[in-house]
């Protein structure tokens, strides 16, 4: 049996990450979501170890003191410089990435970043980017209505108060209308509410959103243009049918052949919702293992 996870600090972009890690072999990164932290992960850690990989689940950017720039920037492009970044700090030329939710958002931005340093990406509950919001949300329309939160989380102040209010009941709530039917448990779920609570991460953690709404400097036309872009790294797509947060019908509208033109697998597991990594981990790491093994 493989040893159990331990922790490493990590470098890019000036700053400091920490991150969870075991194993040795080729390196998997692993990025979580929101509202999440890299404790996300800890169910597929110890297989990929156990198939004799190396796996790293960083701390995203913001959410911990010291990987919080001082300019403000959460930008896409600048969480695809931190994973190249990574990948430079772990000594390596290439590595399978894998993310939910936000860490699939960076995945793919990263992956139209810099192709050459991914053996292969897999995301997530998140279809491409640039196909959802350019078909996705016409044609699957109730997604306007999931994304709720979202326009919420653009209220500065008044959203900042509701999601930490009555112990971050918000955040409870989230992750009961995401994974339907599943509860986190009472000890993940404490983690999660002490990571927001570190200073300045919940500012951070609200920030991803709200640069959704830049149109105009430098880093987000880079974002646009990165996350519009083809992936031309193999790519395996994981949805839960059940997702509260991202309908599972986006993948069939947004997960487009010709923007994989290394290859694209999408997978639906029937049972799960939005954090299926996290309710059905076999059948996720039985998919993950069997998708590495032959990239």
């Amino acid at each position: 049996m493989a040893n159990g996870p331990g922790t490493t600090t990590l470098h890019a972009s000036g700053l400091t990450f920490s991150a969870l890690t075991q194993g040795d072999g080729p390196l998997v990164l692993c990025l979580h979501g929101f509202p999440d932290n890299r404790r996300s992960f800890r169910l597929q850690l110890p297989a990929l170890a156990a198939a004799g990989f190396r796996a790293v689940a960083p701390t995203l950017r913001g959410y911990e003191p010291s990987s919080q720039p001082a300019d403000g920037d959460y930008h896409m492009v600048r969480m695809a410089e931190d994973v190249v970044g990574w990948i430079d700090d772990l000594g390596q030329e290439r590595v399978h990435l894998v993310g939910h939710d936000w860490g699939a958002v960076i995945g793919y931005a990263a992956a139209a970043l810099a192709p050459g340093r991914l053996h292969s990406l897999t995301t997530l509950a998140i279809p491409h980017p640039g196909r959802l919001q350019k078909e996705g949300l016409r044609k699957v329309p109730s997604q306007l209505r999931n994304s709720w939160y979202m326009l919420f989380f653009q209220l500065r102040g008044i959203a900042d108060w509701v999601v930490e209010a009555r112990d971050w009941a918000f955040i409870e709530k989230l992750w009961r209308d995401w994974s339907p039917g599943w509860e986190l448990p009472a000890e993940e779920l404490a983690s999660v509410k002490a990571t927001l609570g570190q200073p300045g991460v919940k500012k951070a953690a609200l920030a991803y959103y709200r640069t959704l709404l830049d149109v105009r400097s430098p880093a987000a036309r880079e974002t646009t243009r990165l996350l519009a872009s083809e992936i031309r790294v193999p790519t395996l797509a994981l949805t839960g049918a059940l997702d509260g947060c991202m309908d599972t019908r986006l993948h069939d509208v947004a997960m487009k052949p010709e923007d994989f033109p290394a290859g694209l697998q999408v997978t639906r597991l029937d049972g799960a919702g939005h954090f299926l990594h996290q309710e059905e981990p076999d059948e996720v790491n039985r998919i993950l293992l069997d998708w590495l093994s032959r990239h």
